[in-house]
């Protein structure tokens, strides 16, 4: 048959070709068509010429092997992607009747062959994503691995015996597909980098047994050979195994025992970033996923490891070097632009991050974007624009590739290949392809450079003779350096540079590595010049300095703070302003990570999203792991008062609002507390139950805040007054677990695991502490208390003084319905008529005696908190008020804050007038509002005696007014007041 013979669709889709390839293609099909029918379906006449013009390895094989050609253009074959398993079973008929070496390498060149036809032409004729093309490009890769391993690892046991360990268990090889392979992302025509290794040491069960070792050797030289070895037929894959521990020079196979030794003694960092995309592709997957869970904490460190960058950034110079020097300018993966400086930006952060977010140890590079741009670590607009580049380049590279079966980064010169090039990426002429490529590739050199460029470092000091690099390498003498730092900011410039010295000449850096030694005297300048900047440099660099000597051995902090010079002005200006801060983050560097985004570090979460950040976390962590849960719940609460501590010190939220974030944070966390003591303490007791009437009833149980939790008045160092509350009721009271224990037993198990989560010290610190005297009969009463025993108690046996403190209590987690009683329980206590003048008698005592004890002993202090007119005068107004009016006025149970309880106690009807009680609050501001700074400059809630002179007086003057003790007061010596 002719062309002007062929069907209408094949003639069609041949004349929209550009006019050169359609010669080309015209000359196949002559030749083609003189010998066969075209093919019957017309969907596949029309893409046809379309898939030869791209790829000329198409045609040449269709033509070379018609059989073939007749195989892959039936629809149902090129409509449906391939699985592994479809492509197992495929291989296993191919070579189900192989009986020699040749024969082996014949039938998998053939098979390899003719699938490639297939995924090309899908991806040509766009019949497939390219994901889809990625995805069977690497399947028939891993099959081609895995059933030519088995064949041969059968006939060589045949020979040898089969290898097994000292118990007797047989032994496989494990295959791992590293890079593109691992990733499930292979191209068209690219090598497949390999690792073999074995279980464990052994020999083989033959009459004359040969070691293991030799074994997996011998087997793993047949599998390279039955893949990368040319023959007639070609050959099916190139197999790279330089990547192997040791390289070119080390064993080909090693045990698992052996390959552990080698990463955790000398693997080195690149060996980390290769073996993110690690995955078995062969041999005995079970075995194999044993060694990569081995070798994980190799690839992501516990730590967030800002050392990544650097090391990713000397990989990619060494590219960058090579590309050069070879002139690959233009080549489209590891040039400038290209599909290696996508991976890296996405492999950077897996490094540094992974340790921590599990949802990072993604061998996939699309999903691992996603997942960044989901945190808030890359902006979306970026992963947009690196998830469309990457597509683009994926699918040249491919086209690249298919024209000839060949492995080729580099664009061609030839007019015609370019021809080719530009019409399989669906382009008119290549100047037009090569124009959109060209802008991708500034688009990706520009995010790969926000990420990677290193930050300039500390210039030289306008004019001076000395700069701050001078002052941290001591180039100069003493009286010259005192000069330089007086000059710069430094009120005690001797006792800075002696600090800087102390430093520099300390154990913590004499004892740093080279590498880490560099980082520390790259930051040293840059830091220095930040602290000279601060209204109160010497105490900064106090503050810093401390900072670093506490880090320095753990140099990946002196690499955040290289790589993030916003991050390095943020812990320079919060030391400066708060020795608190400070604090906190010398005890916990691991916060210094919160120190890269202002636009996070100072907007503090609010509850909703505190809830769904803390979830979020702890669904990375097994369920069963408690001590990994206790680090990201303290990781959690230090990061999140950091935020509300810096935009304290920042004036970005009203001080008001101060208690409102730290006592979301603490309602979050035990809210989670709650929930991962409930999963432990059930998964080794079973469910609290119990009956009534024969009908299962829930067994509920709160946590009741007292305190300043209970009053939404949480500080920054405030601890926990919690009381447990359970409703054990009915029959049967049991759990139902295989260990069941009376629900008493568990709910107080539970109680004290709670307390165990919030303030065992472990190395992130304590979460909490907790005070639980307040429960029922206090020390001596039960940790975890019914709800009918709290009633009784409250109703028949507690003091005055606890119904003060119950005027703040209110369910912070827990049982809803279970919380819903424990209110009422607090509101019919309250509301009980009392005896006013009794109980104003009762609280001013307890006021009288609590000043004696806690007040201050200065005439030219005052006690923010305890002394005459400070706030405990407040809050015993504010309880009085309650305890004397509930009865009458249901609303002053509405709340438990003094702020709000000091709007219900006024008007006519209160024990204030508005004017009175609009002065109390304003008095209870100013106070708590000193004591958040105070607490953030590590200093007692104590004032000069004249500070605040009109908020004391109209405290004292409403004391005595209500509560009708000033005579006594009056004659109390000064020393008691």
């Amino acid at each position: 048959m002719s062309i002007d013979n062929a069907p209408a669709p094949l003639r069609d889709a041949l004349d929209t070709l550009p006019e050169r390839l359609r010669a080309v293609v015209a000359d196949q099909l002559a030749d083609f068509l003189a010998e066969h029918a075209p093919p019957a379906d017309e969907r596949i006449q029309a893409t046809l010429p379309p898939v030869w013009a791209a790829s000329e390895f198409v045609a040449r094989t269709c033509q070379k092997r018609p059989a073939l050609f007749t195989d892959i253009i039936r629809p149902a074959g090129l409509d449906t992607p391939r699985s592994l398993d479809d492509y197992r079973a495929r291989l296993d008929d191919a070579l189900a009747d192989v009986a020699d070496t040749d024969a082996l390498h014949r039938s998998l060149r053939r098979f390899r062959e003719a699938e490639m036809v297939r995924i090309a032409w899908r991806d040509l004729a766009g019949i497939a994503a390219l994901d889809d093309t990625l995805a069977e490009l690497s399947a028939l890769a891993e099959a081609c691995i895995d059933r030519t391993l088995a064949h041969l690892y059968a006939a060589r046991c045949e020979r040898w015996g089969t290898p097994r360990n000292a118990a007797g268990e047989a032994q496989q090889l494990v295959v791992l597909g590293m890079g593109k392979l691992g990733g499930g992302e292979l191209n068209f025509s690219s090598d497949i980098d390999l690792v073999f290794a074995y279980p464990e040491a052994g020999e083989t069960d033959a009459r004359r047994p040969r070691a293991n070792e030799e074994f997996f050797n011998r087997l793993g030289r047949e599998l390279i050979a039955a893949l990368d070895q040319q023959t007639v037929d070609g050959q099916a894959f190139r197999v790279d195994m330089r990547l192997r521990p040791y390289g070119s020079a080390g064993p080909l196979t090693q045990s698992f025992r052996g390959m552990e030794i080698y990463y955790q003694d000398q693997g080195r960092e690149w060996e980390r970033y290769a073996l993110i995309k690690a995955r078995v592709v062969g041999g005995d997957y079970e075995r194999g996923a044993e060694l990569l869970t081995t070798l994980r904490p190799f690839i992501y460190r516990r730590y967030l490891d800002y050392g990544a960058f650097e090391n990713l950034r000397e990989m990619k110079a060494m590219v960058d070097r090579e590309v050069r020097r070879r002139g690959m300018a233009d080549n489209i993966k590891l040039g400038r632009g290209g599909i290696r400086e996508i991976e890296f930006i996405g492999q950077a952060f897996q490094l540094i991050r992974g340790g921590q977010e599990p949802a990072l140890r993604e061998r996939r590079l699309l999903p691992v974007l996603d997942r960044l741009a989901g945190q808030g670590q890359i902006p979306e607009w970026a992963r947009d624009e690196l998830v469309e580049g990457y597509d683009f380049l994926r699918r040249t590279e491919n086209r690249l590739q298919a024209m000839h079966d060949q492995q080729t980064h580099e664009l061609p010169s030839d007019s015609l290949e370019r021809q080719r090039l530009a019409f399989a990426m669906s382009y008119e002429d290549y100047e037009r392809f090569a124009t959109d490529l060209e802008a991708w590739r500034q688009r990706i050199q520009g995010h790969f450079d926000q990420v990677f460029v290193a930050p300039q470092e500390a210039g030289e000091a306008d004019g001076a003779a000395l700069d701050f690099g001078d002052v941290w390498a001591a180039t100069a003498d003493d009286d010259e350096t005192d000069e330089f730092l007086y000059d710069a900011g430094f009120q005690r410039p001797s006792r800075a540079r002696e600090r800087i010295a102390a430093l520099r000449e300390g154990h913590s850096t004499r004892s740093l590595s080279a590498r880490g030694r560099a980082r520390l005297d790259r930051l040293m300048p840059m830091l220095l010049q930040a602290v000279a900047a601060q209204d109160r440099a010497d105490a900064a660099l106090e503050r810093v300095l401390a900072l670093l000597e506490a880090v320095a051995r753990r140099t990946v902090y002196l690499a955040l703070l290289n790589e993030h010079p916003m991050a390095l002005s943020q812990l320079v200006q919060l030391c400066g302003a708060s020795p608190w801060i400070a604090r906190l983050l010398t005890r916990h560097p691991v916060l210094l990570d919160e120190l890269l985004d202002p636009r996070t570090l100072y907007a503090p979460l609010r509850r909703e999203a505190l809830t769904t950040e803390l979830a979020r976390r702890l669904d990375q962590v097994p369920a069963d792991d408690l001590e990994q849960q206790m680090e990201v719940l303290r990781h959690f609460r230090q990061a999140n008062v950091l935020r509300v501590a810096a935009a304290d010190i920042a004036g970005a939220i009203p001080i008001m609002v101060v208690s409102d974030y730290l006592t979301e944070i603490a309602e979050v966390v035990l809210e989670q507390v709650l929930a991962v003591a409930w999963h432990h303490v059930t998964r080794r007791f079973g469910q609290p139950t119990g009956q009534v009437d024969g009908e299962a009833v829930a067994q509920g149980f709160a946590i009741l805040a007292y305190g300043k939790l209970g009053g939404i008045e949480l500080g920054y160092g405030s601890d926990l007054d919690l009381v447990f509350i359970n409703d054990a009721n009915g029959e049967q009271l049991v759990t139902d677990g295989e260990k069941s224990v009376e629900n008493a037993v568990f709910f107080a198990r539970l109680a004290q695991r709670i307390i165990h989560i919030l303030s065992t010290t472990t190395p992130g610190g304590v979460l909490y502490e907790v005070d639980t005297r307040l429960r029922p009969s206090g020390k001596s009463g039960l940790l975890a208390t019914s709800l009918d025993a709290f009633a009784e108690y409250q109703h028949r046996n507690a003091w005055t003084w606890e119904h003060q403190a119950l005027v703040r209590a209110r369910v912070v987690a827990g049982d809803r319905t279970l919380a819903e009683r424990v209110e009422a329980v607090r509101r019919e206590v309250l509301a009980t008529e009392r005896d006013r003048e009794s109980l104003r008698a009762e609280v001013a005592n307890m006021r009288e005696r609590m000043r004696r004890e806690k007040a201050s002993r200065e005439a030219d202090v005052f006690d923010l908190k305890q002394d005459r007119g400070g706030i405990a005068d407040i809050e015993f107004m504010v309880q009085y008020g309650v305890l004397a009016g509930a009865h009458a006025n249901p609303g002053l149970l509405r709340f438990t804050d003094n702020i709000r309880l000091l709007g219900e106690l006024s008007g006519d009807n209160g024990l204030f007038g508005a004017d009175a009680a609009e002065r109390l609050a304003e008095a209870y501001r100013v106070f708590r509002a000193k004591i958040h700074r105070l607490t953030l400059q590590e200093e007692p809630a104590r004032v000069p005696a004249d500070e605040f002179p009109n908020e004391r007086e109209a405290v004292t003057a409403l004391w005595d007014e209500i509560m009708g003790a000033g005579r006594d007061e009056a004659a109390a010596p000064q020393s008691e007041r």
